[in-house]
């Protein structure tokens, strides 16, 4: 089995778990041994998935102003909640690849592991419930054409990411690529960095 048919068995079996009670404010149980990398897939689907939830619910047209607010306040967490969790991903695996001598012809890539995973586990989302829309009974024969159709280009997606990402850790085993960690230095949350929280002091 290929890293990324790994990946992508523990995406869908969290969005799956979670779509038993579709209810953004149930606790995540993860089923695997803490701090191991399925851990860490697991627990990166399923914010992945509340977020998904959450960006819908933010857009009812009727929603109250205040709920409104509350639910950006999540989001934003969520956000960095997501982008921590990559962090540590990444960490692992430059735990396994920093020792790797590179070849003298070693390449950088423009994004580290954990961020393609990341892109990995969103598109899984994407997936799931463009399934569910082609699946719906009470819409038309063309709703579920046009999304039969966005469904085919993202599993065309699914496959195309699956094999740079396959190909890009081979290349971390190899030496054909540098392993590096780059750190996304969010300044919106940090109340030293951000203008508007430091500047109420």
């Amino acid at each position: 089995m290929t890293f990324t048919q790994q990946a992508n068995n523990i995406f869908n079996q969290a969005i799956a778990d979670y779509h038993k009670f579709d209810d953004v404010d149930h606790l995540c149980t993860n089923p695997f041994k803490d701090k191991a990398i399925e851990w860490y897939l697991y627990n990166k689907a399923w914010i992945d998935t509340v977020q998904w939830h959450l960006e819908d619910l933010i857009r009812d047209p009727n929603i109250d102003p205040v709920a409104a607010l509350a639910l950006k306040r999540r989001i934003d967490k969520s956000n960095q909640d997501r982008t921590d969790l990559v962090e540590l991903i990444d960490s692992y695996y430059w735990t396994q690849f920093h020792e790797v001598k590179p070849l003298d012809n070693a390449t950088l890539n423009t994004e580290s592991p954990a961020w393609a995973i990341d892109r990995l586990s969103i598109l899984q989302l994407k997936i799931y419930h463009m399934k569910v829309e082609v699946e719906r009974a009470d819409v038309s024969e063309e709703h579920k054409a046009k999304c039969q159709a966005k469904l085919g280009v993202l599993l065309e997606q699914n496959t195309d990411l699956c094999t740079a990402i396959d190909q890009l850790m081979e290349c971390y085993k190899t030496g054909e690529k540098v392993m590096k960690v780059y750190k996304q230095m969010k300044m919106y949350n940090d109340p030293a960095l951000n203008p508007v929280l430091y500047g109420q002091k």
